[in-house]
C-alpha cells in the first residue's frame, strides 16, 4: 500500500514511498520467522529466537575481493535462503529470480545448491569450483561465492555459534576489533540505568534482534495520562492519531510545533477535540520550532522525553533515531524541610518553557484538582535524580549572562565546570546530524572550542579535540531502506556541502553493529570520545547550523539564534549505589534516593561507553550509551561522495528509482 508521506524538513513536499519499504528487503530471509523471545538480563542477551534467527551474511565484493560498500549486506537467516536478481543492484537477465539456495544451520555447516539455468562458482581455500544447475555444495565461512562466473561477488560471513561467542569476543578484543557485528543484541540496560542511557526508535523491516531495547511511540505514552504537551517540528495528525490512539483520550494535550500556515490549518481541521494547536513567535527570519520533546503529567509525577524524530511515519519506522525519557515524582509540598531545592534540570527545563509562551491550560489531577498547565507548573516535580543536563537553543539575541544559557554556549558553560579522564586530552570530536548550515570556518571553529572545553583532575584543560563529520553518501541514501526517497531527510543543498574547507572532516555513516547502515540517520549527536568509551555525549534536535547552536557577534558579546532546540547531556556523574528508580506508569514505583557518600568515602564516577566497548556492562559504574555508528569514524575515500539534495544522480536506487524522480 502506497502511502503520501511528507518527507522534507525544509521544503514543504510530498512523496510517495512504499509504507513498508524496508520491509521488502529482508523478506526473503525472514518469510517464515516466528515471533522472537528476547530475554531482557545481560547474561541472556544472545536472543532466544523461537524460530529462525540469523546466523550469517553476505558481503558483496568488488572485483578485486575488497568489500563493495555501495551495495548493502545480505541477511541469512537459519535454513534455506533464497538469493538471485533482486539480491543485487545491477540488472542482469543471466541471474534468475531463484538463483541459488543457501542453507544455513546454527549446529551444521552450511550449503549452496544452484536453482537457476547458468551455474555458479566457489572459491573455498584458494580454489575454484563450478556448480552445476541441480547440483549442491558445501560452504565454509568466509567461501566466495560468484554469482555468475567473473561476476557478482558475495563472500559469506558465518557468525558465531552458541558457545562459540565468547571465544570470538576475546579473539575481538585481542584484535582489537570494535565492529562488534552484533553489538546491539547485548544492550539490554536494566531498569535503574535505563534513565542514565538512551533508546534507538525501532525500524520496521530489521529482524527482532536488531530492534532489541528500542522503542516506538506507544512506549512512550503509556499508562493514566492526564495531561501532554507534543513539541515537535512537522505533525502528521492522521498518522499520529492512527499510530498512538491514546493521545486521542488524554484530557489535555497541547501540540507545539514548527508547521507553516497551510499545514496547521489541516491540523486544526483534522485534530481531536481535547488538542490545542501552539507555534511559538519566531522573532528572527529562517528559524524554526525544531524541538522534539514529549511531557507527559501522570498522577504519579510527569516524564520528560528527549528524542530526534519529527511526529510523521518514515521518523518513527524507517530511520535511524535516539529517545531519552526519564520520570520524575512530584514534590512534597506539605513539607518544606524536605522539599528539594531547584536543581540544574529544573532551572534549564523551566527556562526553556518560559520561552515557549504557550496559552496555559487547566486540566484536573486525581488528588490535586484543577491545575494551571503552563511553564511554572513543571517546578512542582522533584528533579534531583535526573541523570542528563539539557541544553536547549531558543531564538534572540542573548547578551550578559543570557548568553551562556543557550546554544554552545550553554554546552560550554556546562562542559567547563566537568572533570574528565586524562585520556581525553586532545581526544577527537565527532559532529554527526542530518541537516548542514551554510557555515564557515570561522564558526567551525567556535563551535569546535565550545566542545573542546573541560579540564582533567589537576585542572589541565582537555585542549582541543579534531572534529570528523559523519554524514551519509550518495551511495549510502541510494542503498537505503529508503532508496533516494531517504534524501528528503537528509535536506542539505549542493552550495553548503560542497564548500571545499569541509573535504578533510568528511566522515562515513557505518552502523553494522546497530544494523542501520541502511536506516539513513535522521537522529543527531554530538560527542568527545577515546576508543570506545565517551567523555560526554549529546543527543539533540540540532543540526550543524548557526540558527541552531548560535553564533558570536559584537566581539563575543552577543549570541544569535534563529530557531527552538533542545537535547541532552550524558555526563560522568557519581555513583548512586541505591539508584532512583521511580516510575509513573509502574504500579509500585520506587523512590529510593541515591546512597549519600560518607566521610572519607571516595566518590565513583560513571562511565559512559559505547555498545561495542569490550568490559563488564554489569559494573555499576558502567553506562552504555547505543551510539549507532562506529566509532573511530571511517574517513570518506576518493571515490565518495556526500549527499546534497539537489543534484541530480542517474544510477537507480534500490527501488529502481533515480533522483529527482
Amino acid at each position: 500500500m502506497l502511502t503520501l508521506i511528507r518527507l522534507c524538513k525544509d521544503r514543504k513536499s510530498f512523496y510517495t514511498v512504499p509504507q513498508n519499504a524496508a520491509f521488502y528487503f529482508f523478506f526473503f530471509s525472514f518469510l517464515c520467522t516466528l515471533h522472537c523471545k528476547t530475554q531482557t538480563s545481560r547474561h541472556s542477551s544472545k536472543l532466544s529466537l523461537m524460530a529462525l534467527s540469523q546466523v550469517a551474511y553476505l558481503i558483496p565484493l568488488k572485483q578485486d575481493l575488497n568489500e563493495d560498500t555501495s551495495s548493502p549486506r545480505i541477511t541469512l537467516s537459519e535454513g534455506p535462503n533464497t538469493i538471485g536478481r533482486g539480491s543485487v543492484s545491477i540488472t542482469d537477465k543471466r541471474l534468475s529470480r531463484k538463483h541459488i539456495t543457501i542453507t544455513t544451520s546454527t549446529s551444521g555447516p552450511a550449503s549452496l545448491s544452484v536453482e537457476g539455468t547458468n551455474p555458479v562458482v566457489v572459491r573455498s581455500l584458494g580454489e575454484r569450483k563450478k556448480v552445476n544447475p541441480s547440483e549442491e555444495v558445501s560452504l565454509a565461512n568466509d567461501d566466495v561465492i560468484e554469482l555468475i562466473p567473473g561476476h557478482h561477488f558475495f563472500k559469506l560471513v558465518l557468525l558465531p555459534r552458541s558457545g562459540e561467542s565468547e571465544r570470538a569476543a576475546k579473539k575481538a578484543r585481542k584484535e582489537g576489533d570494535d565492529d562488534d557485528v552484533e553489538a546491539i543484541r547485548r544492550f539490554c540496560p536494566d531498569n535503574e540505568k535505563l534513565p542514565s542511557t538512551f533508546r534507538l526508535l525501532s525500524v520496521d523491516g530489521l529482524p527482532d534482534w536488531a530492534n532489541t531495547s528500542c522503542v516506538n511511540i506507544n512506549d512512550v505514552v503509556e499508562g493514566d495520562v492526564v495531561a501532554a504537551i507534543l513539541s515537535n517540528y512537522m505533525v502528521d495528525v492522521d498518522w499520529l492519531v492512527s499510530a498512538c490512539s491514546k493521545l486521542a483520550n488524554i484530557p489535555q494535550v497541547m501540540v507545539i510545533h514548527g508547521e507553516g500556515d497551510g499545514r496547521q490549518e489541516y491540523i486544526q481541521r483534522k485534530k481531536p477535540a481535547n488538542w490545542i494547536l501552539h507555534k511559538p513567535r519566531l522573532p528572527i527570519s529562517f528559524g524554526t520550532h525544531h524541538s522534539k520533546a514529549i511531557f507527559l503529567v501522570y498522577p504519579r509525577g510527569v516524564r520528560v522525553v528527549v528524542h530526534t524524530a519529527n511526529l510523521i511515519h518514515v521518523d518513527w519506522n524507517n530511520k535511524s533515531q535516539g529517545l531519552w525519557m526519564q520520570d520524575f515524582p512530584w514534590k512534597d509540598d506539605e513539607d518544606k524541610d524536605t522539599t528539594p531545592k531547584s536543581c540544574g534540570f529544573e532551572d534549564d527545563l523551566v527556562d526553556y518553557l518560559t520561552v515557549l509562551k504557550w496559552p496555559e491550560f487547566t486540566s484536573s489531577l486525581p488528588g490535586r484538582g484543577n491545575v494551571k498547565i503552563n511553564a511554572a507548573f513543571f517546578r512542582k516535580f522533584d528533579y534531583s535524580n535526573a541523570t542528563v543536563r539539557l541544553i536547549a537553543s531558543v531564538p534572540g539575541y542573548h547578551t550578559g549572562s543570557n548568553m551562556r544559557k543557550w546554544g554552545h554556549m550553554k554546552l560550554r558553560t556546562i562542559l567547563q565546570e566537568c572533570i574528565f579522564d586524562r585520556e581525553f586530552c586532545r581526544s577527537p570530536l565527532v559532529y554527526q546530524f542530518s541537516s548542514l548550515g551554510s557555515l564557515d570556518e570561522k564558526w567551525l571553529a567556535e563551535f569546535g572550542s565550545s566542545l573542546s572545553s573541560g579540564i582533567t583532575e589537576d585542572r589541565t584543560p582537555l585542549g582541543h579535540g579534531d572534529p570528523l563529520i559523519i554524514w551519509p553518501t550518495v551511495e549510502d541514501v541510494r542503498c537505503s531502506l529508503e532508496g533516494y526517497a531517504a534524501g528528503n531527510a537528509i535536506p542539505s543543498p549542493l552550495k553548503n556541502v560542497e564548500k571545499p574547507f569541509l573535504k578533510k572532516y568528511w566522515a562515513k555513516w557505518k552502523a553494522d553493529h546497530s544494523a542501520r547502515s541502511r536506516a539513513m540517520p535522521h537522529i543527531k549527536t554530538f560527542t568527545r570520545y577515546s576508543d570506545q568509551k565517551l567523555a560526554w555525549f549529546l543527543l539533540t534536535s540540532s543540526n550543524l547550523s548557526k540558527a541552531a547552536w548560535g553564533a558570536l557577534q559584537k566581539n563575543n558579546s552577543q549570541l544569535m539564534i534563529r530557531s527552538y532546540e533542545l537535547g541532552v547531556l550524558f555526563l560522568p556523574s557519581p555513583v548512586k549505589t541505591q539508584g532512583c528508580n521511580f516510575s509513573c506508569t509502574d504500579n509500585n514505583p520506587s523512590t529510593m534516593k541515591g546512597k549519600q557518600e560518607t566521610k572519607g568515602e571516595v566518590e565513583k564516577r560513571s562511565k559512559l561507553v559505547t555498545m561495542t566497548w569490550q568490559g563488564d556492562r554489569d559494573s555499576p559504574e558502567i553506562i552504555s550509551l547505543p551510539v549507532p555508528y562506529q566509532l573511530p569514524p571511517r574517513p570518506y575515500s576518493s571515490e565518495d561522495v556526500p549527499w546534497s539534495w539537489d543534484r541530480g544522480y542517474s544510477k537507480k536506487d534500490v527501488y529502481g528509482q533515480v533522483w529527482p524522480r
